[in-house]
């Protein structure tokens, strides 16, 4: 993760965008328009944090930040996490900013809270003319980091009772775009008495996100 954040940081000097210099990471949780919930979740983010400091050793903000899509404030968090149930609209300069930060070396992890499937896909669409969301297959290493997860995602919640699939947007053969559907991770990693799942269900949230960070900030 130091080498994509030293290329976010050459990219961005070129375009004379500064970027704050942390001696711990931080990552933000992403506010878009559209009406959608973009703040679902909010115990979710700090819990996984928490797990990952802990047991990956990671030296992560343990509040994370709000940052809106369109903002230059973007460029200073290496990953990216959005959620919600419903609309999502990215404005053509919102498009190009979150496009530039991603292809810079930035990370956006999208997580259907249930409903946001059809908007985000039109919208990951604008974003990325051309391109297709592409299913990873259960040997990404991404579902083999710390925890194994020779099955892909876990299944947290029921929604459709569809099987749960982790999608990617690839540029030069990294991944920089990871949309989780119909399994519910953010609401695995909140607070247990929000949804009480059982304790396995919340680890398995907890684990799965873990490899998510871990394969974002090593691969």
């Amino acid at each position: 993760m130091r080498y994509k954040l030293t290329l976010l940081i050459i990219f961005l000097s070129l375009f004379g965008i500064k970027v704050q210099a942390q001696s711990s990471y931080q990552i933000a949780r992403l506010k878009y328009n559209g009406g959608g919930d973009w703040y679902a979740n909010p115990t979710s983010l700090p819990n996984l944090i928490k797990f990952c400091n802990k047991n990956l050793h990671t030296s992560i903000n343990k509040e994370p930040a709000t940052v809106e899509v369109g903002s230059p404030e973007i460029f200073n968090y290496p990953f990216l996490h959005m959620t919600g149930h419903g609309n999502v609209i990215f404005s053509v300069e919102e498009q190009k900013n979150l496009r530039t930060y991603l292809l810079g070396g930035g990370f956006l992890h999208i997580d259907d809270n249930y409903g946001m499937d059809k908007y985000i896909r039109r919208e990951i669409k604008k974003l990325f003319p051309g391109r297709q969301l592409v299913e990873l297959p259960y040997s990404h290493p991404i579902f083999h980091q710390k925890y194994d997860f020779p099955n892909g995602l876990p299944k947290i919640h029921k929604h459709n009772g569809k099987r749960p699939q982790a999608f990617g947007i690839f540029f030069d053969n990294r991944l920089v775009l990871l949309y989780t559907y119909e399994c519910d991770l953010g609401n695995g990693w909140e607070d247990t008495e929000v949804y009480h799942d059982p304790v396995e269900k919340h680890l398995q949230a907890l684990k799965a996100g873990a490899n998510i960070i871990q394969y974002v900030f090593t691969e």
